[in-house]
């Protein structure tokens, strides 16, 4: 009987897959049937969906404030990307306010049509390759800070779509 070789994916390979699809590995029990073959790692959503919102906001202005930027251009930034009010912004920042960033962005008023022009690599991985909906946002938003960061003019950073001529 011929012997068919299955061949696994290595951990690298899971883990590259598993940022662009926005989930992370996670050990899978070993299978006793040895005719298939099993894969030592399978995908769960990502933890960071569940992470609040406010805890992860101080973070962002930290990060800006310590190249020279404000807490008003980061709540600039994300007011332009996802449609909130300053005063949303101001309830969902607040110190133990429970709202994730699943639900951040699930709720959020009128996402910004032009987060379309945002591109390049965040975190290692191109936007572009990113197919969780979620985590692209999320991805957004982090390129968006860092360009804050590292000192770009706010009106390239709130892109705008062409106008048509």
């Amino acid at each position: 009987m011929d012997s068919v070789q299955h061949t696994l994916p290595t951990l690298g390979e899971c883990c590259t897959f598993a940022v662009r699809k926005g989930l992370r590995a996670v050990p899978q029990p070993e299978s006793h049937n040895s005719a298939k073959p099993t894969y030592p790692w399978r995908m769960a959503a990502h933890r960071i969906y569940k992470l609040a919102f406010s805890d992860l906001y101080p973070n962002y202005t930290h990060k800006a404030e310590r190249k020279g930027r404000t807490k008003a251009e980061v709540d600039e930034i994300i007011c332009w990307l996802t449609g909130y009010s300053q005063a949303q912004l101001d309830e969902l920042i607040e110190p133990g306010n429970p709202v994730n960033l699943e639900e951040f962005f699930r709720d959020a008023p009128k996402m910004n049509i032009a987060r379309s022009q945002i591109t390049g690599t965040i975190c290692g991985v191109k936007l572009a390759e990113i197919e969780d909906p979620l985590m692209l946002e999320i991805r957004y938003l982090d390129k968006l800070i860092d360009e804050l960061a590292k000192g770009k003019a706010m009106e390239k950073i709130l892109r705008t779509l062409p106008t048509p001529a």
